[in-house]
């Protein structure tokens, strides 16, 4: 009986410590002024740099914007005038930075002619990838066998393992990401022949909605970047050519297997100050940070 009661007493002295203790805590919490936490932004909306860039690259520059002013990104706003456009206004100082292709030869002329000395800053890993009808028995090509069907060498299906039909070769307009990409990744100053009017086509979407549909499902062949194709816009009739025995994966992409890599870049303009918003949100892109962003949207990160 003894020892119950002194068990109680323990018991209970034991309740009023915490219940002490608690009072102290909550006392604290309330009254004791903590710190302010602080915020992960590094601009705001209103002091964000002036952006413009390739259509493949807009959800990579929303996916910056949101997260370098700490903004939802449903709330987030951002334009891109396509990569020539693009070009064009970071020339012209109407934009700050742009993220895209590498510039063409015609661009490269256009900033020299305007005193403009470019910057050009890859961000994220990029493939060149070419694609044709799933029905189409083809799985593979080599670099040589592109070049020989962009230059009209190869106009069959059958001189490459194929069935016995013309080969249509879509190509992309002038100026185009796409294009420029062509030229100086695969054509690699190889000519290629001149485009038929059926075969050329306005947008991205629009040359794989052309394939994808063509009537003679088995003839067509067209390109663009892996991104694009597999994320922003995707078909179930169409399929991927390996390229030199090795499909463009992400694997393959992020690990250099893959022949036809280049990059998206973020561009600006080299006599930028060392402070200004443009640069700091270069070196932003660039940063262990800004490239787990560039992974959470999809992307290849280059660094």
């Amino acid at each position: 009986m003894k020892k119950n009661k002194v068990l109680i007493n323990v018991l209970l002295i034991i309740i009023m410590i915490l219940v002490v203790i608690a009072c102290v805590v909550g006392y604290l919490y309330f009254t004791v002024e903590k710190p302010v936490e602080e915020s992960s932004a590094i601009f705001t909306l209103e002091n964000y740099p002036r952006i413009d860039g390739s259509t493949a690259t807009l959800p990579l520059a929303e996916a910056f914007k949101a997260n370098f002013t700490d903004t939802p990104i449903e709330e987030v706003e951002v334009e891109h005038t396509k990569t020539h456009s693009a070009y064009v206004n970071l020339i012209n100082k109407d934009t700050d930075l742009i993220l895209a292709t590498y510039p063409s030869e015609e661009e490269l002329k256009l900033a020299k002619e305007k005193g403009i000395e470019l910057e050009i800053v890859p961000i994220v890993k990029e493939a060149f990838v070419f694609f044709v009808n799933k029905d189409n028995s083809v799985e593979d090509l080599t670099l040589q066998q592109i070049q020989q069907i962009y230059s009209g060498k190869i106009k069959n299906w059958k001189e490459v393992g194929g069935a016995d039909s013309q080969i249509l070769a879509f190509q992309r307009p002038e100026n185009s990401g796409s294009q420029s990409g062509m030229l100086k990744l695969v054509m690699q100053g190889i000519k290629m022949m001149d485009p038929t009017t059926e075969t050329v086509a306005e947008s991205m979407v629009d040359i794989i909605d052309v394939i994808s549909d063509y009537n003679n499902k088995e003839t067509a062949i067209g390109y663009s970047y892996y991104y694009y194709a597999t994320t922003m816009y995707t078909s179930d009739t169409i399929k991927f050519l390996s390229i030199n025995g090795v499909k463009p994966t992400y694997y393959n992409i992020q690990n250099g297997l893959y022949d036809l890599q280049t990059a998206y870049y973020a561009v600006i303009r080299k006599d930028e100050p060392e402070n200004s918003d443009a640069r700091k949100l270069l070196n932003a892109m660039k940063s262990e940070r800004g490239q787990n962003v560039a992974k959470e949207a999809g992307y290849v990160q280059n660094y």
